[in-house]
């Protein structure tokens, strides 16, 4: 994997994964460009979420190669795995918080493990980081038993940006959220997006984020990834990518994003 463009920021290559005798992934590609969020999605079983944790180490492919901010992962020693890890954060379905410690010690944990700095330091950087997701200041406290469902993912996003990464994995954000809590969820990682520069990797069943924060979807289907643009994918005649985009849900989110569009017409525009 030599001479990767500074704009890609994920490159894998001929990924193959699998459990046991059974292939999930058979030769998987897919680039991921600074700054954009890309979609992940496919039927059940087809290994989203086995995806995102091959990349970020959590799974051991059987071949293949992956390559994050420039650093081959499946080569790195240990010490160059961490200064990679420390320029990504991860978001885990329901959080994934540690349910002893409060919202702000939950927030300092990746703080503690890369960085060394006074308590009073890693106060604050938890504080700003529980009002840059939206969080009530009082929320520090709390221990995540104490939140909702929302609030929870919102502060295991809020310790996914403690170090503040350059690409976030969020694995499902928006599950077992209301439609309200799901698009105020939508419109947070789109601002966060803006606002911070992030290139988000977003695995996902919730075809209104697609519509409303992807760049880019990849789909996964037969055991590979086609990787192509919303209007690309509604124009495939593939079985299953034909029916899941243009199937009810499909079209409520279409017109679900033609309606915020039109309410929020882009600078300059008429």
């Amino acid at each position: 994997m030599k001479n990767t463009p500074p704009d890609i920021l994920i490159r894998v290559s001929d990924l193959v994964t699998r459990f046991g005798a059974q292939t999930i992934h058979d030769g998987i590609d897919i680039e991921v460009k600074r700054g954009e969020v890309i979609g992940i999605v496919g039927g059940s079983g087809t290994g989203k979420s086995v995806l995102l944790r091959t990349i970020i180490g959590l799974n051991t492919p059987a071949a293949g190669n992956i390559e994050v901010l420039g650093r081959d992962m499946l080569h790195a020693t240990e010490a160059e795995r961490r200064e990679v890890e420390r320029r990504w954060g991860v978001l885990f379905q329901d959080g994934a918080l540690f349910s002893s410690l409060t919202v702000a010690q939950n927030i300092e944990v990746p703080i503690k493990e890369h960085c060394h700095m006074p308590e009073r330091l890693m106060d604050e950087i938890a504080a700003c980081k529980i009002g840059l997701v939206g969080l009530p200041e009082s929320a520090a406290d709390k221990f995540p038993s104490q939140l909702s469902g929302g609030m929870r993912k919102r502060a295991g996003l809020a310790r996914a940006l403690a170090l503040d990464p350059e690409i976030v994995f969020l694995d499902e954000p928006t599950a077992g959220l209301d439609p309200i809590g799901a698009a105020d969820f939508d419109q947070l990682i789109r601002d966060l997006k803006t606002s911070l520069g992030l290139t988000v990797f977003l695995v996902t069943h919730d075809l209104d984020s697609l519509f409303a924060i992807c760049d880019r979807v990849a789909v996964l289907v037969d055991k590979k990834i086609r990787v192509r643009t919303l209007d690309e994918h509604m124009r495939d005649d593939h079985p299953w990518i034909h029916s899941y985009f243009h199937g009810p849900r499909g079209r409520a989110a279409v017109a679900a994003e033609t309606r915020w569009r039109a309410d929020h017409p882009a600078p300059g525009a008429r």
